[in-house]
C-alpha cells in the first residue's frame, strides 16, 4: 500500500472500533506528494520507482554483456536467454529476420514495463509505475514514433499512408482511407495505453481492498476470520497479478513487434 491517505489512517490507529470505518481505496491512491524536488521538478514516489526501473534494467544487461564469453556462465546467461525469448517468441513471429535491427528496443522494452510491472508486489516499493498512465502514453509515444519513422524510411512519407489502406473500389475510398488512416496512426497507439495503464491500475486497486480489508477485520474477535479469508485473497491475486504483469509487458511488445513489421511490410 503506497497512498499517503491510507497510510496515514493506519498509522493513526484508526480502525473499525474507533469510528471511522472502513477506508476504501480510490482514485486519491494514485495521487502521491512529491518526496524531494530537483531543479525545480517535483520527485513523486512513480517517478524515483522509474528511475531506479532504468537503473536496473541498464545495469542488468551491462553486467550481462560488458564483457560477453563464447560459453555464457551466470548472469550473461540469463540475459541471453532474456534477448532469445523477446528474439524468437515476440519479433521473428511478427517481423521476421529483417526486424533483427529492432531487437535492443523490443528487449528494452519488454523489460522495463515488465520491471515495473513487478514493483507492485515488491515490499516497500508496492506500486506499478504503468498505473500512473502519464507513463504509458511515454512508452506509447516512442512505438508510434518508432512505427512512424520506419513506415517512412520504408515507403516515405506519401507512401506510408498509402501503404495502409487496402485495395479497394474507387467509389469506397473515400469513406475507407479515412477510417483506415484514423486507426492506424490514432486508434493503435490509444488503445495500446490504455491497455496497458487499464489492466495494471484495475490490478493495484483490487489488491488495495484486500490489504486494506485484511488490516480492517485482523483487531476484531470475529473479525480474524473475515481477515483470514482477505488475506488469502491477497496472495491468490497477488498470484494472479504476477501473471498479468507478464501477460501486458509481453502483449505490449508484441504489438509494438507487430507495428514495426506493418510499417515495414514490402520492402
Amino acid at each position: 500500500m503506497t497512498p499517503d491517505v491510507h497510510a496515514t489512517t493506519v498509522a493513526s490507529g484508526c480502525h473499525i472500533f474507533s469510528g471511522c470505518g472502513y477506508p476504501s481505496p480510490g482514485l486519491e491512491d494514485f495521487h502521491f506528494r512529491p518526496i524531494f524536488t530537483v531543479a525545480g521538478l517535483h520527485v513523486t514516489k512513480p517517478i524515483l520507482l522509474m528511475v531506479i526501473v532504468v537503473v536496473v534494467v541498464v545495469g542488468f544487461f551491462w553486467a550481462a554483456f560488458a564483457k560477453p564469453k563464447i560459453v555464457p556462465r551466470g548472469v550473461q546467461n540469463v540475459g541471453e536467454l532474456g534477448v532469445l525469448f523477446v528474439r524468437d517468441q515476440i519479433l521473428r513471429p511478427m517481423i521476421g529476420r529483417k526486424g533483427d535491427g529492432y531487437l535492443p528496443f523490443l528487449v528494452t522494452l519488454f523489460f522495463f514495463i515488465w520491471v515495473m510491472n513487478l514493483l507492485e508486489v515488491i515490499p516497500v516499493a508496492q506500486f506499478p509505475v504503468p498505473a500512473h498512465i502519464g507513463f504509458a502514453w511515454i512508452l506509447v509515444a516512442l512505438v508510434w514514433l518508432t512505427y512512424m519513422s520506419v513506415g517512412f524510411k520504408a515507403h516515405g512519407p506519401i507512401g506510408f499512408f498509402r501503404h495502409m489502406i487496402p485495395d479497394a473500389p474507387w467509389w469506397i475510398l473515400w469513406l475507407l482511407a479515412p477510417i483506415v488512416l484514423f486507426s492506424d496512426i490514432l486508434v493503435r497507439p490509444f488503445t495500446l495505453g490504455v491497455r496497458l495503464f487499464a489492466n495494471m491500475f484495475a490490478g493495484h486497486l483490487l489488491l488495495l481492498v484486500f490489504y486494506l480489508a485484511t488490516w480492517y477485520f485482523v483487531s476484531a474477535s470475529i473479525g480474524i476470520v473475515y481477515a483470514a479469508g482477505s488475506l488469502a485473497m491477497v496472495l491468490v491475486l497477488t498470484g494472479f497479478e504476477l501473471l498479468i504483469q507478464f501477460l501486458q509487458a509481453f502483449i505490449f511488445t508484441i504489438l509494438a513487434a507487430f507495428y514495426i513489421g506493418d510499417a515495414m511490410e514490402g520492402i
